[in-house]
């Protein structure tokens, strides 16, 4: 789904400083990082919880768009996915305590041509959605090429320390989600909350997007929608383990 791209007058590191002094001038003020209030929906699910663990796949910026910044201001830590070079260089400088991983995740080969646009949030491994954004007005294909991808239970079996749970997993590909779906094994590695980009706005059918079938197979149940996103709970007897073993 094509991000609603805002043009911000101010870079966004003045837009990060003006927030942080918001929030420390009025501290019933929760500023939210996600697009469309994804991580405001995650506060309220986790709210009793001071601390915890999340796994952002697609995971575009530090700050901007982001599902997982509101709470790593708060003590959480995770792991960050993204095949963008440039987009893990500034994990490390902005969120050095968090794992930063530069690869594409995905349940085919190797390797996949990945499209880089002006506008990295447009940056995708699907060939038909760059045609589509070429024509997008203010945007253009900066460069096609080859990047390694991984399997997400292969990354999630190297990276995740024993017995550490997930909390929540956010899944942000532009385009190729099911993909990344499918490439975890959900018998092993089970987050307490899923979160999917899904390419409908309407809460109509639902029920037979591919992305929905799928997790629902997997045992999740849908629990809430913002504009972009499809937000499921584990309604497995696993639920209290992220990690089964």
């Amino acid at each position: 789904m094509v991000k609603r791209l805002v043009r911000a007058a101010a870079p966004s590191w003045a837009v990060e400083a003006v927030r942080r002094g918001l929030e420390k001038f009025d501290p019933f003020v929760n500023l939210a990082y996600s697009q469309d209030g994804e991580d405001m929906i995650l506060r309220r699910l986790f709210e009793r919880q001071k601390s915890g663990f999340y796994v952002d796949v697609g995971a575009h910026h530090p700050y901007r768009f982001s599902n997982t910044c509101y709470f790593y201001r708060r003590g959480w830590r995770g792991i960050n996915i993204d095949p963008n070079p440039e987009a893990i260089e500034a994990f490390c400088r902005h969120r050095p305590s968090d794992t930063n991983i530069c690869v594409g995740v995905s349940d085919a080969g190797a390797s996949l041509s990945f499209h880089f646009f002006n506008e990295p949030a447009l940056n995708t491994f699907d060939s038909e959605l760059a045609a589509e954004r070429v024509r997008l007005p203010d945007y253009h294909l900066l460069e096609t090429k080859s990047v390694p991808v991984r399997r997400l239970d292969d990354l999630l079996a190297e990276y995740l320390q024993p017995d550490q749970q997930i909390d929540f997993l956010s899944i942000d590909v532009e385009g190729v989600d099911l993909s990344v779906l499918r490439s975890n094994d959900w018998s092993v590695f089970r987050p307490r909350i899923l979160l999917v980009e899904a390419r409908r706005r309407s809460v109509s059918g639902i029920e037979t997007d591919p992305i929905n079938r799928f997790a629902v197979a997997a045992g999740y149940q849908l629990i809430a929608k913002t504009l972009n996103t499809l937000i499921y709970e584990d309604g497995s007897s696993t639920a209290a383990s992220g990690r089964v073993s």
